[in-house]
């Protein structure tokens, strides 16, 4: 028999700037407003776009802000605790003295407890301290007053692998409820059982983690789709860019996870011994490639007896179109390696060669650019209706939509922004920048999952080198073909892969035990009866879409070419909509192609013979 909930909203809804955010007389429950139930045991993961509302639904679990319709309930003695996603520790002097603050604050040898398990000392002033570190102390914080639903936003941003693993476990053990924001896929899929999907102000909950998320959310859409076929043509169009922004984007991608397969085994073939005679041949070549060598590379700091050698005798050279990812612990050196490969920083012994075309750009997540007051329009355009593209002039609206913005926000102040938003203006307006070196500096944090999407696709479009710092380990599967691990010790592991082929590669098990688990493995079933060949219309498809796909491209570069000029739509606004129009029509189509041709390549690689 299913436990009574926790905490219950019956009718809720929220207004803010003049309509709804979310609950409002249109939402979908049969009494109007959202209604939510927490159980005693439930672990939800809480998805929605950035903008939707997800911090403030928390705030309303929370009992820190006031519904405007709705009738809250809760069973006595429930505790809640909110893990911030910017806690606010600058007015303590320590970060002890902010764990120890506020009603129902925790005993200090728990604190204690937690942040020995955390590695933080909670003695460190608290103005200095580092992003990882305030994270770190609000966890030990907020663990420690032994809550029985914890509320938790985007509880790994700024923490380090080791850290994420250990939450990881924590939270798997507690007895209580959660609720989560994250865009850590990995981190969601391992602790969630339930889903919450707050999407266009309504809420629905589904009995499934995270894990299967992905699938409903494609479902919902398709459902929409065909609903809205009988519905007038502009519903149709927004139900059809709902479907395709999300469930083609992520099609496209998985076409994309088999070409960086591609280029993993490649790089893996050019760093084995069996590879280097084949290297040596195209020597020249290679060369003519690369845009970092780093050879005999070694970096340490401080003198003595406290001299700590931070990297030691790496070695790598960096190839155009290459995606490296570095990840490690906070200290081990990611930093450290990241400056040395850009030029910033000269290590102690061995050489940095870098290519004179280099042109890096550097997206670290600093959003001082961005001041409120400014206008998008300002950001990315200087004030005008035309953004420069990597020397291709796009108009402003049509950029917009590539990442995930209403063009309708074009003269939207910055301060109306979410923080994810802001985060993906920022990458907007740092990728529209002519270069060949793409420096991201946790690129991850603050971003929902269609964002994510989105940057996979940008960075596997980007034809130049890609250096990535990330603790996000699903981002990294998706995106890098060489993953540089550090343990702190100085070596620098060289992974032709993801974050998965450098965990896989530190559990590797040596000598007689990898002996033993192969000669205790089970003798596997025997493979199914493949197909042998393809139907006539598919062969057909599968010879002809490319082509197809390649006229398409030419006819919307002419389009886009039309449509560049900047005097069109004043001396003939009829033409400039038919074109805008005509492109949209051509890049749908084009979208349709592509997902009807991988579906077919995915086929064809498993036919037999």
């Amino acid at each position: 028999m299913a436990q009574p909930p926790i905490l219950s909203w019956e009718g809720l809804g929220l207004q803010q700037g003049g309509g709804w955010l979310f609950g409002g007389p249109d939402s979908t429950t049969a009494s109007g407003g959202l209604d939510l139930h927490i159980g005693p045991r439930d672990r939800l993961a809480l998805i929605g776009r950035n903008g939707a509302g997800k911090t403030t639904l928390l705030k309303l679990i929370a009992n820190e802000i006031e519904a405007d319709r709705g009738k809250r309930s809760i069973q006595p003695g429930v505790k809640i605790v909110t893990l911030e996603q910017e806690p606010d520790v600058a007015k303590y002097e320590t970060l002890m003295d902010y764990a120890l603050s506020g009603k129902d604050a925790p005993q200090q040898y728990e604190v204690e407890a937690i942040a020995g398990q955390l590695g933080i000392d909670m003695s460190r002033n608290a103005k200095s301290a580092s992003g990882g570190e305030r994270r770190r102390a609000a966890i030990a914080r907020a663990l420690a007053m032994e809550p029985d639903l914890i509320l938790l936003d985007e509880p790994t941003n700024h923490l380090d692998l080791a850290a994420i693993d250990w939450l990881e476990g924590w939270l798997n053990r507690y007895n209580g409820a959660f609720v989560v924001i994250s865009h850590d896929r990995t981190f969601l899929t391992r602790l969630t059982n339930a889903t919450l999907w707050l999407d266009r102000g309504n809420l629905r909950r589904k009995e499934i983690g995270f894990g299967g998320y992905e699938a409903w959310e494609e479902q919902v859409y398709a459902e929409e789709a065909r609903a809205a076929e009988k519905l007038d043509a502009k519903l149709k169009l927004e139900a059809h860019w709902l479907q395709r922004g999300v469930t083609a984007r992520r099609k496209r991608n998985m076409g994309r996870l088999e070409k960086l397969h591609e280029m993993r085994a490649q790089r893996a073939a050019m760093m084995s011994p069996q590879g280097a005679a084949k290297l040596a041949v195209v020597a020249d070549d290679t060369k003519t490639k690369s845009v970092i060598a780093a050879e005999h590379v070694t970096k340490s700091f401080g003198a003595g007896e406290n001299q700590r050698t931070i990297i030691k005798d790496f070695n790598l050279r960096i190839q155009r179109q290459d995606r490296i990812g570095i990840v490690g612990a906070n200290g081990a050196g990611k930093t450290t390696l990241l400056k040395m490969l850009t030029g910033e920083l000269e290590p102690d012994s061995g050489t940095i060669t870098l290519a004179k075309t280099l042109n890096g750009v550097m997206i670290d997540q600093q959003r001082s650019l961005l001041s409120d007051e400014k206008r998008l329009r300002d950001i990315l355009a200087e004030g005008g209706d035309w953004v420069d593209v990597r020397g291709v002039r796009k108009h402003i609206q049509a950029y917009l939509k590539d990442f995930l913005f209403d063009p309708s926000l074009v003269d939207a102040r910055v301060g109306t922004l979410s923080g994810g938003e802001r985060s993906r203006l920022l990458l907007a307006r740092e990728f529209a920048r002519t270069s060949n070196l793409l420096v991201l500096d946790e690129p991850t944090n603050d971003l929902d999952l269609e964002t994510l999407d989105m940057l996979q696709e940008v960075i596997a479009d980007y034809d130049g080198t890609v250096l990535i710092v990330s603790h996000d380990r699903d981002f990294l599967d998706r995106t890098v073909t060489i993953t540089l691990g550090l343990d702190g010790t100085g070596t620098v592991d060289v992974i032709a892969g993801g974050y998965a082929d450098w965990e896989a590669k530190r559990k590797k098990p040596t000598g007689q035990a990898k002996e033993a688990k192969k000669a205790s493995a089970p003798t596997p079933p025997p493979p199914p009866q493949k197909k042998t060949k393809l139907s006539y219309k598919d062969q057909r498809d599968y010879d002809l879409l490319p082509g197809r796909i390649e006229e398409i491209e030419a006819a919307i570069i002419a389009d886009e070419a039309a449509l560049a000029d900047p005097d069109l739509y004043a001396s003939d606004p009829a033409k400039f909509a038919k074109l805008t129009k005509a492109l949209e029509d051509k890049r749908a189509e084009k979208d349709a192609a592509e997902e009807r041709w991988l579906a077919l390549a995915e086929e064809v690689e498993g036919l037999d013979g």
